[in-house]
């Protein structure tokens, strides 16, 4: 599986994000994302076969259509990046809180005493 670097790289373009918000409701084949944006079917074509190297996009044929579909597993890796910054900025912030308690709760005693 593509690595979580691969996937920023890849959502680091807009209509990327757009193409997997367009998918990640429902399977749609190219022709129908390219008909969605003012952009050449190559263009897209780019598009999708970066999503899908970055492990975003499963892509399957249906005759001579390739269809396209979000890869929850490629979006859970991003997820979970997120979720481990998200967690590591609460705990500088919980810290931060505490030790802004304690100083404060240490000028309390200075004050009284003084």
């Amino acid at each position: 599986m593509p690595g979580v670097d691969e996937a920023l790289r890849a959502m680091a373009e807009p209509r990327r994000r757009a193409i997997l918000e367009l998918v990640s409701g429902e399977e749609l084949s190219a022709g129908d994302i390219a008909a969605r944006f003012d952009v050449s079917r190559t263009a897209i074509s780019q598009h999708l076969t970066v999503l899908k190297d970055a492990g975003l996009l499963a892509e399957r044929r249906e005759g001579t259509r390739r269809m396209y579909r979000a890869r929850p597993e490629g979006i859970d890796q991003l997820r979970d990046l997120l979720d481990d910054m998200w967690a590591s900025s609460l705990d500088v912030a919980r810290q931060l809180v505490e030790a802004e308690r304690g100083l404060t709760a240490d000028d309390d005693e200075v004050n009284r005493a003084g």
